[in-house]
């Protein structure tokens, strides 16, 4: 890039003790795992049933779809095993706008090729169960396990073989799993109330690939984005284990009216974190070597409330309002603390540098939804037939000064349909699919905050990475089975 030209004359021995702090920076930075996933940025509520309506589901939940939306509605799960599967298929554009500062401190701005990503076919399951604990039906356990429906996107690589801006944010997922599993206990002491509490855990690992730059912002050592300062990274979160707690109610003082509550709490990721460098071709760190790969990562998802009416105008059509908060504002930053991991050899700095803790400011905030939903029963033949549908409409949890391609999330309308059928007593299967239309956000560069990694910061202005045009779409497919015993 034309604004990107090498400035050198900054002395040799000025240029290793920055590179050492540099080379600090990007390696503590390396160990914060992608918000995308690790932070719970679900671009999509989840489950086959309760998406075809929308995700109103709370009032109205009374299978193994409840796990996630009200444990109260186990209540009427019965005996049951239930498996579906879900995909995400997501797309996204990005075309950045970068401000640069001269030696000077003059401004120049540029525009980047919009890059492309686009999600890998991964179905996401959920496996789960529920019995009767008694004669009278009065209790019901359940356990099971499933996955968050993030947005995974890889991106286009820009002819000629011009850097990607998509390259210091994110990077391959290849090698992750995650998965949300637990057991809960639900309690119908009458036709009229129904009482759930459960206890589940974030477990798995996250793994990812990612770029980082060692180039300072003062030029001191090179050009902004400078390749031969861009580091290779790959990092391995886990295993994970962040318990919560989720409890509901759900009340039908009629049989053609319900009322839902339900919460869930939050969920802290304390967890150990390995790490693996590649270092940049510059000559500058030819002689450099990383010292131990450990460190702990810390940082907190949301709780969530949701409340819901589902009222039933028809003996055979069911009609739910649900109203979700999620809590994101709980997500302020990202601790990353090494565990004795040392950078020794660099020309002209101390022979081995102990790397000191990194706090990431996030600075997320508090997001609503609200659903509506429904189903209508009908036949298909001998069959009894499901038809549903449902518009949810989301606030994103990100302010647009800190979304990135690492973390995104935008307002949304979503707009789905679905549909069961019941082939006799025992099995049903399911369908839903589900449409996103997201709306497109510009970030000011002048405003944004996401920068590079620059321990000394010089006399150079802040120089964010994260500014310019984001564009998003999603569809959901899933499909499931459920087996009465």
């Amino acid at each position: 890039m034309t604004h990107e030209a090498t400035h050198k004359s900054a002395k040799p021995a000025q240029r290793a003790v920055r590179s050492q702090h540099a080379v600090c920076m990007f390696l503590l930075v390396a160990m914060v795992p992608s918000a995308a996933t690790a932070a719970g940025l679900y671009f999509s509520e989840r489950g086959v049933r309760p998406m075809g309506r929308a995700g109103a589901f709370v009032a109205g939940a009374d299978d193994l779809g409840a796990l996630w939306y009200n444990p109260a509605g186990l209540a009427d799960a019965g005996g049951t095993v239930m498996l579906d599967l879900g995909w995400l298929d997501f797309r996204n554009t990005y075309t950045r706008e970068l401000r640069t500062a001269t030696p000077e401190g003059a401004l120049i701005s540029s525009r980047s090729p919009t890059v492309e990503g686009s999600a890998p076919f991964l179905p996401i399951p959920t496996v789960a169960g529920a019995m009767h604990l008694d004669k009278a039906k009065k209790w019901t356990l359940a356990g099971g396990s499933f996955g968050p429906y993030v947005a995974l996107a890889s991106y286009n690589q820009l002819p000629g073989g011009e850097p990607s801006p998509a390259r210091y944010t994110l990077g391959s997922f290849m090698g992750s799993a995650l998965a949300i599993s637990g057991a809960w206990l639900a309690y119908k002491p009458s036709e009229e109330w129904r009482f759930g509490l459960g206890a589940f855990a974030l477990m798995g690992w996250f793994q990812t690939r990612i770029t980082f730059t060692t180039s300072l912002q003062d030029r001191l050592v090179g050009a902004p984005e400078q390749p031969d300062f861009d580091a290779d990274a790959q990092i391995r979160v886990g295993p994970m284990f962040a318990p919560a707690l989720s409890a509901g109610v759900v009340y039908a003082p009629k049989p053609w009216v319900r009322f839902g509550l339900s919460g869930q709490s939050t969920m802290a990721i304390d967890s150990d974190a390995t790490l693996k460098v590649r270092m940049p071709s510059s000559q500058l760190f030819h002689s450099a070597q990383v010292s131990g790969d450990q460190a702990r990562v810390t940082f907190k998802m949301p709780p969530i409330l949701r409340a819901g009416i589902e009222v039933r105008p028809a003996k055979n059509l069911r009609v739910e309002l649900a109203v979700v908060r999620e809590f994101w504002s709980v997500h302020e930053q990202m601790i990353a603390v090494p565990q004795s991991i040392r950078i020794e050899g660099i020309d002209g700095a101390p022979s081995s540098l102990a790397l000191p803790a990194i706090v990431v400011p996030r600075n997320f905030r508090d997001a609503s939804s609200v659903r509506l939903g429904g189903e209508y029963e009908t036949a298909f033949g001998p069959y009894p037939f499901h038809l549903r549908g449902g518009l949810m409409w989301e606030q994103s949890a990100i302010p647009p000064e800190y979304l990135s391609l690492s973390s995104l999330d935008f307002e949304k309308l979503v707009v789905t349909a679905g549909a069961s059928i019941a082939v006799n007593d025992k099995w049903r299967f399911d369908l839903c699919v589900a449409k996103s239309f997201a709306s497109s956000v510009y970030v000011d560069p002048a405003k944004a905050q996401i920068p590079r990694i620059n321990p000394i910061t010089g006399n150079a202005q802040l120089e964010a990475i994260n500014g310019g045009t984001y564009t998003a779409t999603a569809a959901l497919f899933g499909a499931g089975v459920v087996y009465k015993y």
